[in-house]
């Protein structure tokens, strides 16, 4: 709020600031946590965070909702996804998700700058200039320099499939082949989007249903425009 003659005029925070105070209000939930999630946990839930940036910060439901999906693509906060089956009078049993979020090591980084304990983001992926476009990462593919990031990330993903323990050893094959085919496109110069966008959407619907949320977020944030329209 600003005070104009006699008048107080609302002034509009940008997302960096709104950003700001949602990463801030993390940090501090983590640092003064008694639990692990809670009342007085480092993870909270949705309807926690909106009352209390409410409260604190005066931010609205679309100002938190917006800005923490930014956060949380952008690994700074994850998500904690508990899942129970509750019982009802009629003998069904119901299926009970829970969200909880909470600030990553790299979030407090981000407030704390960079610590003895933090680990390169590259560390253990290999990345070499082949070419002057081209670059070769940790599993041998080569991709686009463009699409680098995106290519971190698709490597890292295989690891993750490769070591869940929710997914049979076929579907394992079948989503590796599948990150194959995305990271052959990202060899092109021009990548067929087309394909990219079908073959990550059977992806995608495999790893959600598995809880591998938080790897396909970065992924849909890495590899942005090709899966636009």
């Amino acid at each position: 709020m600003a005070k104009v003659g006699k008048k107080t005029v609302k002034t509009e925070r940008t997302n960096t600031e709104i950003r700001t105070l949602l990463l801030q209000y993390f940090y501090d939930r983590n640092r003064n946590a008694t639990s692990a999630r809670g009342k007085k946990g480092a993870a909270v839930k949705i309807s926690d965070i909106k009352r209390d940036l409410k409260e604190q910060h005066g931010l609205s439901q679309q100002d938190v909702v917006s800005n923490l999906t930014y956060l949380t693509s952008q690994q700074w906060v994850e998500i904690e996804t508990i899942k129970k089956d509750v019982p009802v009078r009629s003998g069904v049993v119901i299926p009970q998700v829970t969200e909880f979020y909470r600030i990553t090591a790299m979030g407090i980084d981000k407030i704390e700058g960079p610590g003895e304990f933090t680990v390169d983001r590259f560390k253990g992926i290999k990345i070499e200039a082949t070419g002057q476009n081209i670059i070769t990462v940790g599993d041998g593919n080569q991709v686009n320099a463009l699409f680098r990031d995106a290519a971190v990330e698709l490597v890292k993903f295989k690891d993750e499939i490769r070591s869940s323990d929710r997914l049979t050893e076929g579907q394992k094959l079948d989503l590796i082949a599948d990150v194959d085919t995305i990271q052959s496109q990202l060899a092109k110069e021009e990548p067929d989007r087309s394909v990219i966008k079908k073959v990550w959407a059977g992806i995608r619907e495999v790893a959600i249903g598995v809880g591998l949320t938080a790897n396909t977020e970065r992924i849909v944030t890495a590899l942005g425009p090709l899966l636009g329209s």
